[in-house]
């Protein structure tokens, strides 16, 4: 189960990288959602994939016995989730913004010369 989650991992990078490097906001945006989900997943492949207790103690206070997962990983994990999520609703507004004022979303067309912005000749 391990090698297809490491497989897969290695899909969302490759396709991440590939539309990051496409020209289109739009792309931009998708490929940074995919690579914030390859990484999620790095994260919880590189913990070991188990069927492991849950590290919570019962009621009585008995410690468990067997093997309890690591729940650090898994906090780390939705911490980033959380932090994708802001980045992207941050970067679709802006994207939205850009694509009003500028007409389409293509990043050539940011690469525009303004007369207005040029510094005065001496």
């Amino acid at each position: 189960m391990e090698t297809g989650l490491i497989l897969v991992t290695g899909v969302l990078y490759a396709a991440a990288i590939y539309s990051l490097l496409r020209r289109s906001l739009v792309r931009l945006a998708l490929g940074l959602v995919l690579l914030g989900h390859a990484t999620n997943l790095t994260l919880f492949v590189a913990n070991g994939v188990s069927r492991a207790l849950p590290p919570l103690l019962p009621e009585e206070g008995t410690p468990l016995a067997g093997p309890l997962s690591d729940p650090l990983p898994q906090a780390f994990i939705l911490t980033a989730i959380v932090i994708n999520f802001a980045m992207l609703a941050l970067l679709l507004v802006v994207v939205h913004r850009t694509e009003r004022e500028v007409g389409r979303d293509d990043i050539e067309a940011l690469r525009t010369e303004d007369p207005a912005h040029e510094p005065p000749e001496p």
